[in-house]
């Protein structure tokens, strides 16, 4: 009979080996015994590299262009190694069907009830292991690029991980995702009642190549991780320029100050010739843009020896719990910026100009 390795052990996450037929397997690393429930378990899955060694080296010299990046990077990187690995990413599809109920803004100071309904087939994945040294989060993954998981035939071309998050967790994450998704419809005002249903739920591993570049630069070392299905940098690391680092530090200076100062005198005076009492809030419109301006200045200058570079499309996908950011988050590049992160950079920004005036 053939064997197939498309199992894994819901205790320590190991590689079940099954022959057809059986009912009952046993881990061979925790000795946990499992009952095998055919269509209900957990299908592998694996993506076929499409880019060469050679199409993966160019793209990653391309990465050592760009203006944030030391302006001869290109010239001084040296790559030291560079291989293939297959990572393994879970993938979740199911029909979200739900119902919300509450009120939405009507007018100036009224609202009117709604009904919004949700009916959509959702995609998740995200890795099945900590890929904090590759950064990359997200593939993108269709149904026609998924073949038969041959286990044999990846081991000998590539280094291949095995899944060691929880299949739990990872269902619990892709809920909340679509919960979030199914929440972004329509923005209600007032909540009164939701119920959400994942209809025709699909769960799997998919097991992804990527080609991941080592080189030094001035016998410091970066990593960058190419697509090995469509060629594009998905992740990152290079040495700053020093030259852009003090421009940006330059320009957020002077445009957040620009807009706090007059920005602020213009508000007020534009809210205090206005009748609406309510106009009050706007003055601190450009307050908070040019503190903002200001300290992503200052964080280009004070983070950017080290560029981090990651696509889009990489990073981790967000969750009802997540939260969906802010306007100053996105002044700092996308990073995630909370009032205390906010407040902690804005100190440590007045504490370095003290020590510059000594």
């Amino acid at each position: 009979m053939d064997k197939t390795t498309g199992l894994t052990c819901p205790e320590c996450s190991g590689v079940v080996p099954l022959k057809e037929g059986d009912r009952i397997v046993v881990c061979p690393y925790c000795d946990v015994h499992a009952l095998v429930q055919g269509d209900h378990g957990i299908r592998r899955w694996q993506v076929s590299r499409q880019i060469e060694r050679d199409e993966a080296l160019k793209d990653v010299k391309g990465f050592f262009s760009g203006i944030k990046k030391a302006r001869d990077l290109k010239k001084e990187a040296k790559i030291t190694d560079m291989f293939l690995i297959y990572l393994p990413y879970w993938r979740v599809q199911a029909d979200v069907a739900g119902w919300r109920f509450g009120r939405v803004k009507s007018g100036k100071d009224s609202t009117k009830p709604v009904e919004v309904e949700v009916l959509e087939s959702m995609h998740w994945n995200d890795a099945a292991l900590d890929v904090s040294e590759y950064g990359v989060h997200q593939v993108t993954l269709s149904k026609d690029m998924l073949e038969p998981y041959d286990s044999e035939a990846l081991h000998a071309e590539a280094l291949v991980f095995e899944p060691t998050e929880s299949h739990t967790d990872a269902i619990d994450e892709a809920h909340s995702n679509f919960l979030l998704r199914g929440r972004m419809k329509e923005s209600l005002t007032k909540t009164y009642f939701e119920k959400f249903h994942f209809l025709h739920e699909h769960h799997a591993i998919v097991y992804y190549p990527l080609w991941v570049a080592r080189y030094s630069y001035h016998k410091r070392h970066y990593q960058v991780v190419v697509d090995g299905v469509n060629g594009k940098v998905l992740y990152g690391k290079a040495p700053g320029n020093i030259f852009y680092r003090a421009a940006a530090l330059v320009a957020g200076l002077a445009a957040g100050n620009f807009i706090l100062v007059n920005g602020t005198l213009a508000m007020g005076a534009a809210v205090a010739g206005s009748d609406e009492g309510d106009g009050a809030m706007l003055v601190f419109l450009p307050i908070v843009i040019g503190i903002g301006l200001i300290i992503a200045g200052y964080r280009a200058f004070r983070y950017g020896e080290e560029v981090e570079q990651i696509d889009g499309k990489s990073r981790k996908a967000m969750t009802s719990k997540s939260g969906g950011g802010n306007f100053i988050s996105s002044l700092m590049g996308g990073e995630s910026q909370d009032l205390g992160g906010l407040m902690k950079s804005g100190m440590s920004f007045m504490d370095e100009l003290q020590e510059m005036q000594k």
